[in-house]
């Protein structure tokens, strides 16, 4: 076999590579499967390590192993202040491969249907959580599980008012980039 012969497949994929890279449409490594209950669905054009065609599910285990963070934090719905422990929520962004969010919105689903917009810069700009854990236990459906979307009110007393509290939604399931 000539050498021209044997360099044209390489070529090919080289220039097929090339291409793909320009026009942005390379996918990172798929996540990996969740092997317990989905308890959280991550979609939109953004999204580059889908795990299934409706974008990237992670059980709670997969949430468990990213970095966790705690806020003690007071809200409208408890008494006091409590520790909220979970994901950042732009680490879960991130995990799902979510790129060039500034500017978008997520749209933010709950267990019983009800959504809410959260303006993915808030994501940047704020430590906000995707708390799994209050006070150190899993958070039951019934206390607002399994995933409770929270800001860190009190170490940003201006996040305190209606428009952020508005911004925090419990049983959360799904997040959509759009």
């Amino acid at each position: 076999m000539s050498p021209a012969v044997q360099r044209r497949p390489v070529l090919g994929l080289a220039l097929a590579g090339t291409l793909a890279l320009l026009s942005g449409r390379t996918r990172a490594a798929a996540l990996p499967r969740p092997t317990g209950p989905v308890v959280l669905t991550v979609s939109g054009p953004t999204v580059t390590r889908a795990n299934t065609p409706a974008g990237a599910d992670f059980d709670m285990a997969m949430l468990s192993s990213l970095a966790q963070s705690t806020i003690s934090t007071r809200t409208p719905w408890y008494e006091g202040a409590r520790r909220f422990t979970g994901p950042l929520l732009r680490d879960v962004l991130a995990s799902a491969g979510a790129q060039s969010i500034g500017g978008r919105t997520l749209r933010a689903t709950a267990l019983n249907d009800y959504r809410i917009e959260i303006p993915a810069d808030d994501a940047l700009r704020h430590d906000v959580i995707v708390a799994r854990r209050l006070d150190d236990r899993p958070l039951p459906v019934r206390e607002k599980g399994p995933l409770f979307v929270i800001y860190p009110f009190d170490d940003k007393p201006e996040l305190a008012n209606p428009t952020f509290f508005g911004r925090c939604i419990w049983q959360l399931r799904s997040i959509e980039i759009r």
